[in-house]
């Protein structure tokens, strides 16, 4: 298979078990995995006879990841993965993310936090009102924006992501 999509807000049978839906997941697709070893590399081997519901929003998010990978994609995408995520299991899944690349497999990722992109992405497009305003590597967009003549308030700091996006997109809150 070519795609994989860990949605945002992922959906599962909340009174099946972890196991039973990676084996469920991988039999859709007409594999043969095991089960616990894709559990296993999400750090959720002990949580394998759980349900769906008793999972925390980092375990969820670990788990979705788990499940959209059962098939082996080429391109994996991404929307918001560490959104309400506390640091400890956004770093965590930083982490996972950067597993999965070494893989191989292309990941295309939808985030609101610059320093995550920053992090975890070799090019990034902003946008802003649905269209591409920017596109390039993070180190490129920076030095972009320095050129300008960028400048943070009174702080001795180098610009980062975040800098870049709120300098292109506007300060301004939208609907």
């Amino acid at each position: 298979a070519l795609i994989g999509v860990q949605p945002q807000t992922p959906s599962f049978e909340e009174k099946t078990k972890l196991v039973e839906l990676i084996e469920f997941f991988s039999a859709a697709y007409g594999e043969k995995v095991d089960a616990m070893e894709f559990l296993k590399d999400v750090q959720l081997e002990e949580k394998a006879n759980s349900y769906v519901e008793n999972l925390s929003g980092g375990q969820r998010q670990r788990f979705s990841i788990a499940a959209a990978l059962v098939h082996g994609p080429k391109v994996f995408f991404l929307d918001e993965p560490t959104t309400g995520l506390d640091p400890q299991a956004r770093r965590n899944l930083w982490g996972l993310v950067k597993e999965v690349r070494e893989r191989g497999v292309t990941v295309i990722l939808t985030t609101h936090y610059m320093d995550e992109a920053e992090l975890l992405c070799d090019r990034i497009a902003v946008m802003d009102n649905g269209k591409i305003i920017a596109l390039d590597t993070p180190k490129n967009l920076i030095k972009a924006l320095l050129k300008r003549g960028f400048q943070k308030e009174q702080i001795v700091e180098q610009a980062n992501l975040e800098d870049v996006f709120i300098d292109l997109t506007g300060k301004d809150l939208r609907d």
